[in-house]
């Protein structure tokens, strides 16, 4: 389990409520206030979904079926594609709405299709919630648009995520769609982590004032899946970064006696894992002056190359510490900070004897030349970590 560390440091919400489980086994990673009752938002369009792929494996629809627009649905209140009474729209495009644009009037056309009214439509959630095994959801609607009555918890999202990709597994590619069009317009997946944490691949942000930012995301690395949910973000941002340290923390709970890859860059064989146990932050350039100001870093690390690269060739050099620990929470900054740049690296953190002890310099290896280990150093120095290109096998 991990720590209530993990819990946002300043004075905790009362919305705010998460949990991380191992996709595979169900084990419970993490979990804070994981029964406590909260708004669902537009993860509200999860169990839309989810009844929208069950009248697909049913026949009840196909994906060119056209579902007509009513005043009703016309009515609803943004996000929305603001669709027309008397138009329609097939149920693959409705699908991709509410994956991306997580649009209301869409919902509305789903349920009225499916149920006649959005009524009986989200008695038919609700209904279908309770079989899951979500003892604490009722559902009032299918966008998540502001109702006292629709509540869940953290703990019930988690059921819906997994019974999706159990019962609905042919459908869930759906989640990780990053752009629609529909129309003259594009809209992107309001799901930041599809973009910027790697091996996500779905599934749904939430939003309203009583609720703050809510997130549902599966993550997929090496072949291990993770299932986490957040509640109660005070901004988009803090609500992902907040849902990334958890499942950085739960990856390296995971691999104490394993392998595990830094997300972009890769990391060669030989690399070894150490135990860790903290989050993984994006630090910025603090975590790179150790030696001028110890103390500054608190957190710990996952990957150490424990003999130095002794090829030819370009190198990033990110920092030079005395704890071998910081030199690798070094490497990780860098490589989320440019995972473009540095996708085809590898981590490496090198121990050199100096005339006072041991120096760890925190590498990243592999550029065709010098220009490119400086462009790659431009780059990070841009969002203000320290960088140096080095000759790789400079040992100095």
């Amino acid at each position: 389990m991990l720590s209530a560390s993990l819990v946002p440091n300043k004075a905790i919400a009362r919305t705010y409520t998460a949990m991380v489980i191992d996709g595979d086994t169900g084990d419970v990673l993490h979990e804070y206030r994981a029964d406590h009752k909260v708004y669902p938002a537009s993860l509200t369009k999860i169990m839309t979904l989810y009844m929208l792929f069950d009248a697909l494996d049913n026949g009840k629809v196909s994906l060119s079926t056209p579902m007509k627009v009513s005043k009703r649905a016309w009515g609803q209140a943004p996000s929305k594609l603001g669709l027309q009474p008397g138009e329609t729209i097939t149920v693959k495009d409705a699908i991709l709405a509410l994956v991306t644009k997580s649009a209301n009037d869409v919902a509305v056309v789903v349920a009225e299709h499916l149920g006649g009214t959005e009524i009986k439509f989200a008695q038919m959630m609700t209904a279908e919630a309770r079989r899951l095994g979500m003892k604490r959801t009722t559902f009032r609607n299918a966008s998540g648009l502001p109702n006292r009555g629709q509540m869940t918890t953290a703990r019930d999202m988690i059921t819906l995520a997994v019974a999706l990709r159990k019962n609905f597994g042919s459908y869930y590619h759906y989640f990780s769609t990053q752009k629609f069009r529909f129309g003259n317009r594009t809209y992107g997946n309001h799901n930041n982590l599809l973009a910027s944490y790697y091996g996500t691949d779905g599934i749904k942000t939430g939003y309203i004032n009583a609720s703050g930012f809510n997130l549902v995301a599966s993550v997929n690395r090496n072949g291990k899946r993770l299932i986490g949910v957040v509640f109660g973000g005070r901004t988009a941002r803090t609500r992902d970064d907040q849902m990334k340290k958890l499942l950085d923390r739960a990856y390296v709970e995971l691999t104490k006696e394993g392998e595990i890859r830094v997300p972009r860059p890769r990391i060669s064989p030989e690399d070894k894992i150490l135990p860790a146990d903290a989050q993984l932050l994006m630090a910025k350039r603090e975590t790179l002056r150790e030696v001028e100001e110890p103390g500054r870093i608190d957190t710990q690390t996952v990957v150490t190359r424990l003999k130095p690269e002794t090829n030819s060739g370009w190198a990033i050099q990110v920092g030079a510490f005395s704890d071998q620990r910081r030199a690798q929470e070094a490497v990780l900054a860098a490589a989320r900070t440019a995972p473009d740049v540095l996708r085809l690296t590898r981590a490496a953190v090198e121990q050199q004897a100096s005339g006072t002890g041991v120096v760890y310099r925190a590498r990243l290896l592999g550029f065709d030349g010098e220009n490119e280990a400086r462009a790659a150093c431009a780059a990070l120095r841009r969002e203000n970590l320290a960088c140096i290109p080095v000759n790789s096998g400079d040992a100095g």
